[in-house]
């Protein structure tokens, strides 16, 4: 008999994923091999994934495994190998932010705010407003199931229960065989347990002359389901999902489909709540009948979530499914802007979200038209637009809503939540789902860029104080040279089936790109030997995010093909600032002239070269600095899917020679702040509206409220194309409300504000069917006076002052309230105001 000792190192206990692994080793041996819990004294057969969930095995507790057997000599050094070297890393942390209720949580906007509606707030992770009945999904339930089959002979039971494990064994094996990351590990896990030694035994014993398959499988689960509860870890408790998901399974392969129902099946526009979905499970539902979807426990990264948001599906993270128990079976708003879960429908929330969706049809009408279009200036240069996605899935949803390419394919999602690297065919497969969506558009596959501040857990790269400044990216490559190489293999091979360029991360030397090049030829030269169809001019390019290849990029010019800006890490490198440390990120900002200096000189030397070059960074998708981008000529930008139809059509009404003035200007400043007047006197010359006008005029308006009318005039900005952020416009307004009503009595009131929001100043005018309360006054003509805050001067109180002295005299007050058109109101406002 042999014994060995050691200490648990999992984040998160022995649970269904790493038991597996061990259950795995350990039947690999003759040998009787028991696992102890020191803690609890619970023991367990190693070679059943339940029966080591059922040690309550958690971070730190001391374990004893004894060996007993002809090849126990074996077993021990084996075992002490993988407990030494891959137990450690079987299974990855939980990230305290997105799995805990402790998130940071975005302020509301004041007009939603003031209603004081019951709501509950968690993360945002895919935006949109939905609306359904609140339903849990995801965990399998025995509760309901009343009129089970009657009991056969026991030989017919037996037979039936053998019959249906390897049909359940059957089907999961074939959907491994298609299944990617998350959905995988789910899977392996699930084999796992209809494999177990213990839960075959335990189903077989509940068997009886009395006891039919459905009880038995019934009985089953509720035995291995209390022993998980036990366990003193949270998380453990979760995992008998995973139990009851195989059991239920089990049920619908010896009964049929009909007789047990999909639980993931909706019959209703639907709002699920759920601790977590697996890929399949999301897969499953009806997308037509999801409205929304709740996840108390998913991460911002998870493949559950990029599905949801290329199906564009809202859905919150974070929230604490105790907080909507009471709501479960009831009509909820998900709010996926704003985080929010609305549990009270009151009229007022009604009438708010009508207005939210009222401006989201106007803009997606007005959008539509450039979605399908080539992105052309107002004077005909090209800029083309693309897509950033993290995973194939999101490929076809991006070419639908305009991508003319995808400029990032960031591959590190494929490898993280997971327990060992993805191989050379799944790749390839995933770059060909990709290719298929693309209908031969370009896509740029952006290599690897895992380690640092992507930690992958069977790397064993080890933590870092300063990971952005680390070992990461293309800095590994050599010490995981298989991995890279694999990744090259499965690019280079799904090269042959459609447009794909190939663009390595963190490259800060030309050392780092001729030995990526090397290695780029030798794998090339290895799918020659081997026959395997690739296409021989597959495109090499460079992440510019290192400020060194700036002062190199001639010599890069003659060594890749092109370029793509990574204007996040780029602005963090150059102004020596952590994006992530609150003390300095005042620093971080890309209107630095110092920045804007850099990004000119690289696209000149590019285009110098004859090369390409495009914007893969957040700031493409800023419709505020889109100006400053079309004046560098950049050959292209690449944004989140969402933001395409409209940045297509903001640069339809630039002008690119104004667009170059405008850069050079900015060039030339000498602080951020001057760099964002200039940016802001663009943005108010561009149209040259006028102060006043008849599409900022609405008569007899039913609007009941205060916040009504103050969204409903700062949504019309918006609409009108004067204001960027109505909701942060409208708090704007709210913070001066705060100080004083702006109620004039005479049932007048003179909402204002000096607004970095607002771009074009406006005065907005609304008369009402019916008078509202507006502080201690009633109101029923609301004139809101918004003013650019870099160009009102004083102009501000001016106006104010002037309006509110007219407002004294009954004969304006008259004039105003019984004009019978928006013109009318819009001529007497320009006389009067003497804005003409």
């Amino acid at each position: 008999m042999k014994t060995l000792s050691f200490s648990c190192e999992l984040s998160n206990g022995v649970h269904a994923r790493p038991a597996s692994h061990v259950e795995a080793l350990c039947n690999q041996f003759s040998s009787d091999i028991t696992w102890q819990n020191q803690r609890t004294g619970m023991s367990g057969n190693a070679k059943s994934v339940l029966s080591l969930i059922g040690t309550d095995t958690l971070l730190g507790d001391e374990c004893l495994i004894t060996i007993k057997g002809q090849d126990e000599d074996v077993a021990m050094e084996q075992l002490q190998r993988f407990l030494n070297n891959e137990f450690p890393h079987c299974d990855t942390p939980l990230q305290g932010n997105e799995n805990g209720h402790h998130i940071d949580l975005m302020p509301l906007p004041r007009n939603f705010a003031n209603l004081e509606v019951k709501h509950h707030q968690g993360r945002s992770v895919s935006q949109g407003v939905g609306r359904g009945t609140l339903s849990v999904m995801g965990a399998v339930s025995f509760d309901n199931l009343n009129d089970l089959p009657p009991v056969l002979a026991l030989s017919d039971e037996k037979l039936q229960m053998k019959n249906g494990l390897e049909l359940v064994i059957k089907s999961i094996s074939i959907q491994l065989e298609s299944a990617q990351c998350t959905e995988s590990e789910v899977l392996k896990a699930h084999l796992s347990i209809v494999n177990d030694v213990e839960f075959q035994q335990t189903l077989t014993s509940h068997l009886t002359q009395s006891q039919s398959c459905a009880n038995a499988i019934i009985t089953t689960a509720q035995h291995f389901a209390n022993m998980v509860k036990k366990s003193a870890s949270q998380y453990m408790i979760e995992r008998e999902l995973d139990i009851r998901d195989v059991c239920y399974q089990l049920l619908q392969s010896i009964y049929g489909d009909e007789r047990f129902a999909s639980q993931t099946q909706l019959s209703e526009p639907t709002v699920c709540l759920a601790e977590d979905l697996t890929p399949s499970q999301f897969l499953e539902l009806d997308k037509s009948l999801l409205k929304g979807l709740i996840l108390t426990s998913g991460g911002s990264t998870s493949h559950t979530v990029i599905l949801a948001r290329s199906f564009a599906i809202p859905t919150i993270i974070g929230l604490d499914a105790k907080q909507l128990n009471e709501s479960i079976g009831q009509p909820v708003i998900i709010d996926g802007h704003l985080g929010a879960v609305v549990t009270e429908i009151t009229d007022p929330v009604e009438r708010y979200y009508s207005q939210e969706q009222k401006i989201k049809d106007i803009v997606a009408t007005r959008q539509a038209k450039y979605r399908d279009l080539a992105a052309k200036t107002h004077d005909g240069k090209a800029i083309e637009v693309a897509a950033n996605i993290a995973h194939s899935v999101e490929a076809r949803p991006a070419f639908e809503q305009g991508a003319e390419s995808v400029g990032l394919f960031r591959t590190e999602m494929l490898y993280m939540d997971r327990s060992c690297a993805p191989d050379e065919n799944e790749l390839y497969n995933i770059f060909c789902q990709a290719i298929e969506s693309a209908g031969g558009k370009p896509i740029i596959v952006r290599t690897i860029d895992i380690g640092g501040d992507k930690p992958v857990g069977y790397l064993n790269i080890p933590a870092e104080s300063n990971p952005f400044l680390g070992y990461r990216a293309v800095r590994i490559y050599s010490e995981f040279i298989d991995l890279f190489k694999t990744q090259l293999r499965a690019i280079l091979r799904a090269s042959a089936h459609g447009n794909l360029k190939i663009m390595i991360p963190m490259i800060s030397s030309m050392e780092e790109i001729l030995w990526v090049k090397d290695v780029l030829s030798e794998v090339r030269q290895a799918l020659r030997k081997e026959e395997v169809p690739f296409a021989e001019r597959v495109p090499l390019g460079i992440m510019l995010e290192v400020p060194s290849v700036a002062f190199i990029i001639d010599q890069c010019c003659e060594e890749v093909d092109f370029f793509s800006i990574g204007s996040n890490d780029l602005t963090q490198y150059l102004m020596a600032v952590d994006r992530d440390n609150d003390k300095v990120t005042k620093h971080y900002n890309s209107l630095n002239p110092a920045f804007l200096r850099t990004l000119d000189h690289v696209v000149r030397e590019v285009h110098r070269h004859g090369k390409w070059i495009g914007l893969c960074g957040e700031l493409g998708a800023k419709g505020s600095v889109l100006p400053l981008l079309v004046g560098l000529s950049l050959d292209e930008i690449s944004m989140s899917a969402p933001s395409i139809a409209a940045t297509k059509e903001r640069i339809s009404k630039l002008d690119s020679r104004e667009c170059r003035q405008l850069l050079n200007r900015a060039m030339d400043c000498r602080t951020i702040h001057e760099v964002e007047h200039v940016l802001a006197q663009f943005r108010m010359n561009q149209t040259q509206a006028p102060m006043v006008s008849k599409d900022c005029i609405s008569l007899d308006r039913d609007l009941r409220s205060k916040e009504e009318v103050i969204k409903t005039l700062a949504d019309n900005l918006f609409v009108t194309g004067r204001c960027r952020y109505p909701n942060k416009l409208a708090d704007d307004l709210w913070a001066r409300e705060d100080v004083f009503s702006t109620g004039l009595g005479f049932g007048f009131a003179i909402p204002h504000t000096k607004s970095e929001h607002i771009e074009q100043s406006a005065i907005s005018v609304c008369r009402l069917a019916k008078p509202i309360e507006w502080g201690d006054e009633q109101a029923q003509f609301i004139i809101m006076l918004t003013l650019n805050k870099h160009a009102a001067g004083d102009q501000h109180m001016k106006i104010f002052s002037k309006l509110a002295r007219k407002i004294m005299h009954a004969d304006f007050r008259d004039r105003l309230m019984t004009a019978s058109t928006a013109e009318q109101i819009e001529t007497l406002l320009k006389q009067e105001l003497e804005l003409v």
